[in-house]
């Protein structure tokens, strides 16, 4: 009578426990699956539109080779232009509505809309680009300036940036700059600290003219 007294007490205890626990647990598990669940769905969505965001990416691509070829084929730079917007409007944090932006950026530095060319670059910058896109595009965007006459802006827009490994390239730009302003002493400057970022990914023998330009000029 003890062992049953002790086993019926067991399982009044495992329902009064359940009775207290079992929702919660219940609810707990629901939760788990509904988290793994949506998870995968999120990933089987992130899957889709990436594929989605890459098909746009190529049909717009061609279109720009198209339009760009010999023919000059308005009508394929207009599809081009469409599917761009198309890609910045419905996945506009993916790395293609990027590209796509600084692709007509080239399309219309090529049809002399440099004011339209900065402003597709800038779409890139407000979105969070990665450190390597940012500097190629900021250094774009300060040429562009400069030959629309701003100097002062492209300095302006290169203060502060941080270049890596396009250091070199960066203190070029800003060499070319400043000798375009007509400051030599700055232009110099700019040119010796990109020629040293250089030394190690090799020689640069345009950029070394151009120093030896000013070191001739300043004698």
């Amino acid at each position: 009578m003890s062992e049953m007294r002790t086993e019926e007490e067991q399982v009044q205890a495992i329902k009064s426990w359940w009775k207290e626990n079992g929702k919660s647990l219940l609810l707990g598990i629901g939760l788990a699956v509904a988290i793994v669940v949506g998870w995968r769905g999120w990933q089987e969505r992130q899957a889709v539109e990436s594929e989605n965001a890459s098909i746009l990416y190529q049909n717009m691509v061609e279109a720009v080779i198209a339009g760009m070829g010999a023919e000059n084929n308005e009508d394929q730079l207009a599809t081009a232009a469409h599917l761009a917007e198309q890609l910045k409007g419905d996945y506009e944090d993916s790395t293609y509505a990027k590209f796509a932006a600084l692709i007509q950026a080239r399309v219309a530095v090529d049809a002399k809309e440099f004011d339209k060319a900065i402003a597709e670059i800038d779409w890139v910058l407000g979105r969070q680009p990665t450190a390597e896109m940012r500097v190629i595009a900021t250094m774009r965007k300060a040429r562009l300036q400069a030959a629309g006459g701003d100097v002062d802006a492209a300095l302006a827009s290169l203060s502060g940036l941080s270049a890596g490994k396009f250091e070199a390239t960066l203190g070029e730009l800003k060499g070319d700059l400043h000798l375009m302003k007509g400051d030599t002493d700055a232009a110099r400057a700019a040119y010796a600290s990109a020629l040293k970022a250089a030394e190690q990914g090799g020689a640069r023998p345009l950029l070394a003219m151009k120093l030896d330009d000013l070191a001739v000029e300043g004698k």
